[in-house]
């Protein structure tokens, strides 16, 4: 496989990655949520919730970053992304219905979300193909 092809193979995997990695760090680190997010933590439930996802963010990522290392593990990365990119974006369009729009960052998500889970059946598609 050459590069390029590797690349087009991998890069629902590697933009999950460059995006929830940070944004798992952002919403482990309370003092600087204030600064990214419209978001205070106030109470220890509330950092320990975001905490919990920052972990569930990271661990995720790592199979990501296993699909993109090792090929056997790239349908399972590619499935999870879709179940995990469609799922955020099916909450963030419930809250959006029945809360509001949420700030700038959240808008971003959503449609990020919807875009990489999209794309990534896309990849299961094309790349089962070519097994």
């Amino acid at each position: 496989m050459t590069k390029i092809n590797w690349i087009l193979k991998n890069i629902h995997l590697i933009v999950s990655i460059v995006i929830v990695v940070p944004t798992a760090i952002i919403y482990g680190s309370p003092s600087t949520l204030p600064k990214h997010l419209d978001i205070v933590v106030n109470t220890i439930d509330l950092s320990n919730m975001l905490r919990a996802i920052m972990c569930l963010y990271l661990g995720i990522s790592l199979v990501w970053l296993f699909g993109i290392l090792i090929n056997t593990y790239w349908k399972i990365a590619t499935q999870l992304t879709v179940l995990f990119m469609l799922s955020l974006a099916s909450g963030r369009a419930l809250s959006m219905l029945l809360d509001g729009l949420p700030t700038a960052g959240y808008i971003f998500g959503i449609i990020a979300e919807f875009v990489i889970g999209i794309f990534s059946m896309y990849q299961l598609k094309k790349y089962k193909l070519n097994e």
